[in-house]
């Protein structure tokens, strides 16, 4: 192992890709006042979620992560799943209704909610992440400020989109229920898996632009190409687990609630169809769902 050079540790400077984040702190804030002001805070849970994703996008672009990973490939796919994984998920967990209504209300913006559609989101998403793989386009980005600032834009912006059909808050289709999310969810981490498996088991280097970096770090090429695709890997297997534990608890609330309903109905004479509870819980709607119940029964029979 080389003695680290201060070239090597110093933090790297581009506007082009800071700036973005910076706006979208200063909206988020602004937002944030404007909805406190108005009497609908957003959850400090939200907030810390949001502000976390962009510290994650900062250290990822601004630590010696960002320096290295223009020497190592394992190093710029550690840099690239903080940026399209990690730091697109906490961003898109840190949004609400509220907060993204004003973008809606723009026409250009709204048109593009047919992308967060699971069936559109998610092969944008695995377009992005293979052509970006492309020997031609990545080794461009290596070589190009703009177009690396382009290619973490849209590692971000088409991460996000894919994690919107999980987590986001936008209206998701009717058919797209727990069953379809796991499916989902199994095809976006197997799409990431192949992906992983060809670095990990290549025997082949992909991109000749990585030899001085790896020759500095007496890493070989080969090696180098092998280690991050275990790395891609490791990740995807941490999060699919992560993502299962949230969908089998997800599954067994939304359970428990739409059974309380039914029971509440019940209880009080009003009737209640498995489905139409099914649907107030699916869409976080159980609260208004059970006062109507609630005024249905006190007006009487005839209400």
């Amino acid at each position: 192992m080389p003695p680290l050079a201060t070239s090597h540790l110093a933090p790297v400077i581009a506007p082009l890709q800071l700036l973005p984040a910076a706006v979208a702190a200063i909206a988020y804030a602004q937002r944030v006042r404007t909805l406190a002001r108005e009497g609908r805070p957003v959850p400090a849970a939200r907030q810390v979620a949001f502000y976390s994703g962009l510290g994650v996008i900062l250290f990822a672009l601004l630590s010696p992560i960002g320096r290295v990973s223009d020497d190592l490939l394992a190093v710029h796919m550690v840099e690239h799943l903080l940026l399209g994984d990690i730091g697109s998920l906490l961003l898109v967990l840190g949004l609400t209704a509220p907060l993204i209504a004003p973008l809606l209300r723009i026409k250009a913006i709204d048109r593009l909610r047919v992308i967060a559609n699971p069936l559109v989101a998610f092969p944008l998403w695995v377009i992005d992440l293979y052509v970006w793989h492309l020997p031609v386009l990545y080794q461009a980005a290596l070589r190009h400020q703009g177009i690396h600032a382009l290619q973490h834009a849209c590692f971000i912006a088409f991460g996000m989109n894919m994690w919107m059909c999980l987590f986001g808050p936008l209206p998701m289709p009717a058919w797209f229920g727990n069953l379809q999310k796991l499916a989902y969810i199994l095809a976006v981490r197997l799409a990431g898996a192949i992906l992983g498996n060809v670095f990990a088991w290549s025997g082949t280097a992909f991109y000749p632009i990585y030899a001085k970096g790896e020759a500095y770090w007496h890493v070989s090429p080969v090696v180098d190409q092998n280690l991050a695709g275990a790395i891609m890997m490791v990740e995807g297997s941490i999060l699919t687990i992560c993502l299962f534990a949230w969908l089998f608890l997800k599954t067994a609330r939304e359970n428990e609630e739409r059974q309380d309903l039914l029971d509440f109905a019940h209880v009080r004479g009003v009737e209640l169809t498995d489905e139409r509870a099914a649907r107030a819980v699916a869409a976080g709607r159980a609260g208004d769902l059970r006062r109507r119940i609630e005024a249905r029964a006190a007006s009487g029979p005839d209400g």
